[in-house]
């Protein structure tokens, strides 16, 4: 005997409700069950499931349906069906706008990029150009002390010269 654990619909005309169920394949969705291990209500969004029954029929071999495997993993994950966030369907205008929208936040983010490294290599320019001058006003520091100590030996040989 070939047993499922599926969905089992009750209530009235445009206001449906489910039972969990264990049934044997060949019995109709409404038949008679073996036995009833759940409820779920999709229009108020509530859904009760036994997971201790539910794990005993499956490790006994019964194959659950995709609606009560996926009733049953939110169950073991402790999440409920009103959690689910459902996201939003876009149009394609909708959509090629977003796009365009992300290609030019990448374009902004791509130009503020350029402008820091610019400034960056502007400011380690002008940082090497001020390293530049200051080593040459040392330099030219450096001559005018050198002449400056030459010029009173130049002085004073002649000096000596003369004294002879």
């Amino acid at each position: 005997m070939s047993v499922k654990v599926r969905l089992k619909r009750t209530g009235t005309r445009n206001n449906s409700c489910f039972r969990i169920v264990v049934m044997d394949i060949r019995s109709s969705r409404d038949g008679k069950a073996i036995e009833e291990i759940g409820v779920y209500d999709p229009r108020h969004k509530n859904e009760n499931i036994d997971m201790e029954r539910y794990s005993y029929w499956i490790g006994v071999g019964a194959k659950p349906s995709e609606t009560v495997d996926l009733i049953a993993k939110r169950a073991a994950e402790g999440r409920k069906l009103g959690d689910k966030v459902k996201t939003p369907r876009l149009n394609k205008k909708a959509k090629i706008r977003m796009e365009e929208e992300a290609k030019a936040a990448e374009a902004a983010k791509a130009a503020e990029a350029k402008a820091a490294a610019d400034a960056k290599a502007a400011a380690e320019a002008e940082k090497a150009k001020a390293a530049a001058e200051a080593k040459a006003a040392a330099e030219a520091k450096a001559a005018e002390e050198a002449q400056a100590t030459e010029e009173p030996k130049a002085e004073e040989e002649p000096k000596v010269a003369s004294a002879e």
